[in-house]
Formats: structure tokens, sequence, C-alpha cells
């Protein structure tokens, strides 16, 4: 919920710094490289420190955080506030995955779609907090009225120029922000509540045995991975962005048909993301994956080919969102099959897909103001799916070979068993 709480409160922030929102798009590039930073930083603690008590400091750091947001009254402390937040957010996503291999390894498939179900079960439940839950105010009603005078907002800019923080003026949006605050705060208590009862027993036996598996050819897995989630994750964050854009200029829906497409992605997202903690415990991660791969490329070109299909753009991302769903965690559970995954190991293929995040939808943005004819979103998500497609195989390859190589070698020893000795003879 922390990491999808910006989005519906985005308008409410820029009116509570006297800015508009194109103005303060500046945030969400700052949260990002933060993020990057945070899983840089994430990857090299959480080999040196235990991991329930990184996890529940960096949660109480995110709740001081996400109570100073409201709070902020200038654009640039705003900034700095969602930078700061975004290094949190990097350290908590490195070392969840971390600490789920940690304890599970190979065996936690299951509980690692569970964990990412919580992250799509949390951007679910952010709109509804931000929006149904807590309501509007009356402050941004007046935000959209005609009448506004550009003169007094200048003059009260300058009067309160030096006005870092106060209270803002929509209750709601700091209730928003301190509700979240607050279950992450009590979350954090179990946490620190495992560290001092197993901090000894389960974590260093679980370090251990984590160090002595290592992959042949273990740099190069963890480059494609990072490839692989850099594919995935533009792609996954670049459609969830344009397609209400893209139904409404390219398809010509309406905005309440678009915002239903939209929500339809992101639904089926997270049913899917809930239904893979069953699948995942009698399917292999490497099968999760290509029934995704599968599902994606046929989906991706469906829309290609009828691009402008109202009906098809509905049932194409129906399927689409659903395809997207396990990526990511049955990923990362395939490659701890063959070796072990690390602080640092973890933070580089979580860099490429925030990467992906970053680079991939700024240069949609780009490329689809100058072809507006052109379906360049669905042009990417197919790119995308296909080296997905064939970045997994290789990869597969890639990690199977030395056990081959075994297996041929056992065969040949067996064989030489089986022949009769030049003494018998």
């Amino acid at each position: 919920m922390s990491g999808a709480i910006l989005g519906p409160t985005f308008q409410d922030l820029a009116t509570n710094v006297n800015r508009n929102i194109s103005d303060l798009s500046l945030i969400f590039v700052s949260r990002a490289s933060g993020f990057l930073g945070g899983s840089v930083v994430g990857g090299i603690l959480i080999d040196h420190m235990n991991h329930f008590l990184l996890l529940g400091v960096s949660l109480w750091a995110s709740t001081l955080i996400l109570a100073l947001i409201p709070f902020c009254k200038t654009a640039t402390l705003l900034v700095v506030v969602m930078s700061l937040f975004g290094v949190a957010f990097g350290i908590l996503d490195t070392g969840v995955n971390v600490l789920i291999l940690a304890l599970w390894g190979d065996k936690g498939a299951p509980h690692m779609q569970a964990l990412h179900f919580s992250f799509a079960l949390g951007a679910f439940l952010a709109p509804l907090l931000a929006k149904v839950a807590l309501g509007t105010t009356a402050s941004e009603a007046n935000h959209t009225e005609p009448d506004f005078h550009p003169v007094a907002l200048n003059q009260s800019l300058e009067v309160n120029s030096e006005v870092l923080l106060g209270v803002p003026d929509n209750l709601n949006l700091m209730w928003a922000y301190v509700s979240i605050g607050t279950y992450i705060f009590v979350v954090s208590f179990f946490l620190f509540g495992l560290f001092f009862k197993k901090r000894s027993r389960h974590g260093k036996s679980a370090v251990s045995t984590q160090r002595s598996r290592r992959a042949k050819y273990h740099k190069a897995l963890l480059c494609l991975l990072f490839l692989f989630f850099f594919f995935y994750v533009g792609a996954e964050v670049t459609y969830g962005s344009y397609i209400f854009s893209f139904a409404t200029t390219h398809v010509g829906m309406e905005e309440s048909e678009a915002a239903g497409l939209n929500s339809i992605f992101w639904g089926t997202f997270a049913a899917c993301r809930g239904l893979a903690i069953f699948f995942a415990a009698c399917l292999r991660p490497a099968t999760m994956i290509v029934l995704s791969n599968i599902s994606s490329l046929a989906s991706s070109l469906f829309l290609v080919l009828f691009d402008k299909s109202p009906l098809c753009l509905w049932i194409a991302t129906s399927v689409y969102g659903a395809s997207m769903a396990t990526t990511f965690p049955s990923g990362i559970s395939w490659l701890e099959q063959y070796t072990s995954i690390s602080g640092k190991s973890a933070a580089f293929f979580v860099i490429g897909g925030c990467l992906g995040d970053m680079a991939i939808p700024a240069v949609i943005g780009i490329l689809q103001g100058q072809y507006p004819d052109l379906p360049i979103l669905l042009y990417t998500c197919l790119v995308s799916a296909i080296f997905t497609g064939i970045l997994f195989p290789v990869m597969y390859k890639l990690a199977t070979l030395p056990l081959a190589h075994q297996r041929k070698a056992h065969r040949s020893r067996g064989d030489q068993k089986a022949l009769p000795s030049p003494s018998g003879l």
C-alpha cells in the first residue's frame, strides 16, 4: 500500500505544495532513483545483517517518512522526502525476497508467490483507502473551481516561501498516509519479535547452506535474469500506465470504459498472483514461466493484430494481465533451484526490473508522441514478450548444462562398470 498510495494522492500532494501536476512529476523520478539506490544498499546490508532486524528498521524508517510526506509544504522538500522513501522501499523489496529464499530455499515458490500477491493486493487497496474509505474534502473541489487567481497564489507563495512543514488543508491526505504508516509500524514489531527469537539458530544455518551451492555459470545467469526482468517489468509497468490513454485516443473508448480496462488489467494481475500461491505448490517455477511467456506472447500478438477492436482489447488485456502475474516471483524461485541468491545477487536483478520500470515507459512516451497513429504500446509489449520468450530458454539451457554433463559422466562410469574386466575374460 505504501508504494501505491502516491498515485491516487498525487493531485492532493500537488495542491498541498501549491504546484501543478506537471510541475511535480519529478517525485516519480526521485522515488525511482531512491528505489534504485535502496536496492543496492539493501543487497549489501542483507548479507551482513540479520534479515529481520534490517527489515524492521526499514519499516520504521518508512513509517516516519510516510508520516512526514503530507506535512511537506514545498515541492523541493517533497521530492527529497519521496527519494528517501524510495531508498527504504528498495531495501524492503530486496530484503523480503532474500528473506524468503533464506528461510525456504528452493522450496519457497508458494511463499514467494504469496509475497508478491501481497504487493498486488496492497496496490489494489491503496486507492480504496485514499479515495473511498476516507473520501474527498472541500479543498479538492475548490482546487478545480474556475475562479482561480494566480496572483493570490503567487502572493501566498511569497509569504510562505520559507515554510517547509505544516498541517495539510486536506486532512484526509494526512490520514491516508498516517493510516498506512501506522499499519507498517505495527507490522515492524512482528519482525523485531522474530529477530529476538530466531536471530542465531535459523539464520546462520540457512546462510551457510545457501553459500555452499553455486552454479557454474552463476554470473551469466544473473546477467540474463537482469535482462529478463528489464523487459518484463518494463512491459508490465508500461501497459498499466498507458493503456488508459491508448484506449481513449487510439481505440476511441470513453473514459469510463478505459478506466474499466485499466482496472481489469490490474484485477486479473492480482487475482492470478493469488491463485499462483496454490499453483506453485504443484507446478515447477519453470513451467509457470513458460506458461506465462506463451500467454503474454499470444495476447500481445492478438492485441497487435486487432488493435482497433474494443472487444479484442478487453479479452487480450485480461489475458495479458493474468500472464504477467507470476513471472517475477517464479523467476526468483527458478534461479534459486540452481544457484544461491545472496543479497547482492537479488539487488542486481531487482535493479534490472527497476531500470526497465524507468526506461521503457519513458521511451514509449516519447515514441508515442512522435508516431501517434501507430500502436507503439502494443508493439512494445510484443517485442518484450519475444525477448523474454527467447531469454528464458537460454537461461534454462545454461543452468541445466552442468547437470547434463554430470548425467553423461555417470552413465559412462556405469557402462564401464558393466563391462567385464580383462582378468575375468
